[in-house]
């Protein structure tokens, strides 16, 4: 690997306007004052690397449910899914993954299935590590279902500095694990519900990478795993 695909990482195309308005207010910052100038510098290249797109390699198999974002696990706890899914009221394991401003911010699907409801709701901006996010914060919910029938949840959810949930895709679409479904910009979270009698294979805590991280297995059966860059 070289040190310019360690360093140059891709960016989402919704970035680039950001990048240049940065860009635009470093410039005449410069014009200004020189020292505020490179500090315009320094939030340009944030900018670059908040709307970070990285090359993962995704697990393969139907069984596995995958990370859908960067982040570290804030909670897991057996919750009633988003009312606006019209799931069925009883509890499912929900993992939550707490996304700050420096981690990659593109969603990646948890699982394949068919998206067969995606609902937005409008709402406020609690900090998203706290559990009332869940509840109150602006989010997107997405409802997927498996190729056995099983149904999983997985919900955008807009922080104290978010402002705009993007999705990339559209109801009825058929999502396979790992493929870009949306993005959240500045800071978020996204809640995963897994199927009843599923058990989370992650705890509290722990880092997680979209795309490639597993965070539980719907099968107890095992067999070798394959990837895919994507």
């Amino acid at each position: 690997m070289h040190m310019k695909d360690v360093v140059l990482k891709p960016m989402h195309p919704e970035g680039w306007r950001f990048v240049g308005i940065f860009a635009a207010i470093t410039f005449v910052l410069f014009l200004v004052w020189e020292p505020l100038g490179w500090l315009g510098v320094v939030l340009t290249v944030w900018c670059y690397y908040f709307f970070r797109d990285p090359v993962r390699q995704v697990p393969v198999g139907e069984d596995l449910v995958i990370s859908p974002a960067d982040g570290v696990i804030s909670q897991i706890v057996d919750v009633v899914p988003p009312p606006e899914l019209g799931m069925e009221r009883v509890p499912m394991t929900r993992i939550s993954i707490f996304m700050s401003v420096f981690n990659v911010h593109v969603n990646r699907a948890p699982v394949s299935g068919q998206l067969v409801r995606m609902a937005y709701t409008p709402g406020k901006f609690f900090n998203a590590s706290l559990d009332k996010a869940s509840e109150h914060n602006e989010r997107n919910a997405l409802r997927i279902r498996l190729h056995d029938g099983r149904e999983v949840a997985c919900v955008q959810i807009a922080g104290l500095v978010a402002r705009r949930i993007l999705p990339f895709v559209q109801e009825g679409a058929q999502l396979r694990a790992g493929e870009r479904f949306g993005l959240i910009r500045f800071g978020s979270r996204l809640d995963v519900y897994l199927p009843q009698g599923v058990a989370p294979l992650v705890s509290e805590g722990q880092i997680m990478i979209a795309g490639e991280t597993v965070l539980a297995e719907l099968d107890t059966i095992r067999g070798a795993r394959h990837f895919r860059a994507d």
